[in-house]
């Protein structure tokens, strides 16, 4: 299973940070007709991307298209378990897309309305955030 992470990073480990405000950008339908909408800020891990997108392509039985809009760029340390305090930073764990309130999540296309809003409900059930199926005005 190869799950989502960056080729190449400038820094092998980044500071957690801050998430303040709300997404000014990658907040609105830009390739399909049907997304799933983050309503509150929080990190999303690779597994849980894939995981979403899994039960996404299972109901509409490969039918249709999805567009990540999330990717994970933020590589997330851990100590083993069972290891003293101190001695550095642990080890890359795995990565992070750290998302915002307002910010799409996945998109999909090419498919009715029902399908779309079941589909993008169990991928929904996948993620650790409060989220909202969105639909293009058309």
């Amino acid at each position: 299973m190869a799950l989502l992470q960056p080729k190449r990073t400038k820094y092998r480990k980044a500071f957690r940070g801050k998430r303040g405000g709300v997404a000014t950008r990658n907040n609105t339908l830009s390739f399909g007709q049907f997304g799933l909408k983050s309503l509150i800020s929080g990190w999303i891990t690779s597994r849980q991307i894939e995981a979403a997108r899994r039960a996404m392509a299972h109901y509409t039985q490969r039918g249709g298209r999805i567009w990540i809009r999330a990717f994970p760029d933020k590589p997330i340390t851990k100590h083993p378990a069972e290891s003293r305090m101190g001695s550095g930073k642990g080890d890359v764990e795995g990565y992070v897309a750290v998302i915002k309130p307002g910010q799409l999540i996945f998109e999909m296309g090419a498919v009715s309305r029902e399908v779309a809003d079941e589909a993008l409900r169990l991928a929904a059930h996948k993620l650790p955030l409060k989220t909202q199926i969105v639909r293009r005005n058309a």
